[in-house]
């Protein structure tokens, strides 16, 4: 599915991301400047934060995924109409003037 493979290069590059400021964070260990070491520990807290975030959010994304898609498989002209409905909607907030 093409919705995967984002979601997939989404995850993968989030990863990149944090390693590379992990990566920051081990080189300035040995800085002995305040600032550095102030910015240094709020990075670290921030890195924290960010991945018990994301983790938490890929569950619960995860979650609402399967149970849209579910509901989808078993009623197919629900969605349907409903996205009939959103697009009219759209078009005709769209053209408004």
């Amino acid at each position: 599915m093409p919705n995967e493979d984002h979601s997939q290069a989404m995850a993968t590059e989030m990863r990149e991301i944090v390693r590379h400021a992990q990566a920051l964070v081990e080189a300035t260990s040995g800085e002995v400047d305040d600032k550095i070491a102030k910015v240094r520990e709020s990075l670290k807290e921030r890195l924290n934060a960010a991945t018990e975030a994301y983790a938490e959010l890929g569950c619960h994304f995860g979650d609402k995924i399967k149970a849209a898609d579910q509901l989808v498989r078993e009623k197919p002209y629900h969605a349907m109409g409903g996205g009939l409905l959103m697009g009219l909607l759209l078009g005709w907030l769209i053209t408004r003037k």
